[in-house]
């Protein structure tokens, strides 16, 4: 990867101050991306009474952000190449703040639809360029490495402490108050990057492929969707076209990727074991994560009756596993290996979410408490050494579309996360017994969603009021249950996979002690 221009003072001396501000800046960008994944969570009852979403566009809300952003981020690390990773993240960061308040006042479901894929869209601009721009920023490999290890810990902490920063919100504001504390914070990141952010792009970059930016949105919104509605409506004709046409698409995406001279992902790349094993790594971390604290904002508002701010901090374990374990996964990779650490992390993971198929809804906060400090700690250290081994597998010149691939795991993880163990939720909630008594029309919205059942059980005598929300809590918490079961088995399964992927791999020298 080429520099074209060099900031005296910043990227030309290696431990010039400076560079640690534009770090900070850099993980801001990445905090708050991961951040606006989960902090639609805790908001998502108080939604649901304004929008009166059903439930298959309750799912849209929660995860169009997630894989628009998933969608564009390889064609936008292509685009940052071409035009300048800097001007890219701060084009981007002014984006998401403006498209921040369509968000705030959406107005009905569909609106708020298209707003989060709108906002996915600004967000996708940001991410590609952060750790380029960090290789970039830090030419000692000690202090580099440190430097991954901060953004890793921040990227991990992000989707756990969406819901604290709602839950503050919620206590005193209306439900777009989540979107707006988005903007003075792109206005600190545009004002602060301008000055101490060095640009840097690939000088001979060749063509930037629209036709492959248009394969890659379309394969995986196909296979989504698909996924979503055989769930929601069961097999279908109309669910195996989209699927099979989505699963196309991703085939000629790749097909045409190894015939371009310069394409938007160099699919080579995933000839590295460890590169491969690494991204397979990253993408499940981050379901387990973030599903899991999606839908336990559900449970403890919904089920145990938490305020938003008391949900919120009851969700504060992962974050705090998730930085610390972030900020040691370096040290801890070196002394037990690589393998080692991400095949525990992913462990740890599965083992979570194992605890979380015998919780009711009477359960204590403490075994929450320690669920969740379980899967930040596992998700910090499995996430942050994987990102070192994906930059560390490619050549320095193809360090931008190695991230990018990191980056895509990411967010692909967090929507398939809240997609489909949330289509797991909603299948086995919808197949609950309306109480005897309970009109039509109030069944009916009650099984949209567990927040359109405590909406629609407020018109009834108290009497079925609290049968129709006992009967939504119980099939609520039975398909939470059934879905942390298919995860915690396809954590485990990773965690195995991963310790012969991982067989060797090593961590760049020089890792600070």
């Amino acid at each position: 990867m080429t520099s074209s221009e060099h900031r005296p003072g910043i990227s030309g001396d290696p431990y010039h101050p400076g560079r640690w501000i534009a770090l900070s800046v850099l993980v801001l960008a990445v905090l708050l991306v991961a951040v606006d994944a989960t902090v639609l969570g805790l908001a998502t009852p108080f939604l649901s009474e304004d929008l009166e979403p059903t439930a298959t566009q309750l799912l849209w809300i929660g995860d169009v952000y997630s894989f628009v952003i998933a969608g564009l981020l390889v064609s936008m690390g292509s685009l940052g190449d071409r035009i300048g990773r800097k001007k890219l993240l701060l084009t981007g960061a002014t984006a998401f703040g403006a498209v921040s308040v369509l968000n705030a006042y959406a107005n009905s479901a569909e609106m708020m639809i298209l707003a989060r894929a709108l906002l996915g869209v600004a967000g996708a601009t940001l991410m590609p360029s952060t750790l380029a721009l960090i290789r970039n920023l830090f030419h000692d490999p000690r202090e580099r490495s440190f430097a991954i290890g901060i953004w890793g810990a921040m990227a991990s902490a992000g989707a756990a402490v969406g819901p604290v920063i709602g839950g503050v919100l919620l206590e005193h504001f209306w439900w777009g108050s989540v979107f707006l504390i988005n903007l003075p914070v792109m206005a600190v990141l545009v004002a602060v990057g301008i000055k101490m952010i060095p640009e840097s792009k690939n000088p001979e970059p060749g063509p930037w492929d629209l036709p492959s930016v248009g394969l890659s949105l379309i394969g995986m919104f196909g296979v989504v969707y698909a996924i979503k509605d055989l769930a929601a409506h069961g097999a279908s004709w109309a669910v195996a076209l989209t699927a099979v046409g989505g699963a196309l698409a991703l085939v000629w995406f790749v097909r045409r990727q190894f015939r371009l001279p310069s394409p938007l992902l160099d699919m080579r790349l995933f000839h590295h074991r460890g590169f491969s094993g690494a991204v397979l790594a990253d993408l499940l971390t981050i379901l387990g994560l973030s599903g899991l604290v999606f839908f336990l904002s559900q449970f403890l508002q919904l089920v145990q009756g938490r305020s938003p701010l008391e949900a919120g901090l009851a969700e504060l374990p992962a974050a705090i596993g998730a930085v610390t374990a972030g900020l040691l996964a370096g040290r801890a990779a070196r002394r037990f290996s690589v393998r080692s650490v991400v095949a525990g992390g992913l462990g740890a993971i599965g083992v979570a979410l194992a605890v979380v198929t015998v919780i009711h809804k009477e359960t204590a906060y403490p075994l929450l408490g320690a669920v969740l400090l379980v899967v930040g700690v596992g998700a910090g250290f499995s996430f942050t050494v994987t990102a070192d081994v994906i930059l560390g597998s490619v050549p320095k010149e193809h360090a931008g579309s190695a991230s990018a691939v990191s980056e895509t795991a990411y967010e692909l993880g967090a929507a398939l996360g809240i997609a489909v163990l949330g289509s797991i939720v909603t299948t086995v909630y919808q197949g609950f017994a309306t109480p005897r008594g309970v009109p039509a029309a109030t069944s009916e919205a009650a099984h949209e969603s567990l927040g359109g059942a405590v909406d629609s059980a407020e018109a009834l005598p108290s009497e079925q009021a609290d049968a129709l929300i006992w009967a939504a809590q119980e099939a609520f918490v039975n398909g939470l249950r059934v879905a942390a079961a298919v995860g915690a088995v396809v954590l485990l399964a990773t965690a195995v996979a991963a310790w012969f992927l991982l067989r060797g791999q090593k961590l760049e020298e020089g890792i600070v002690e």
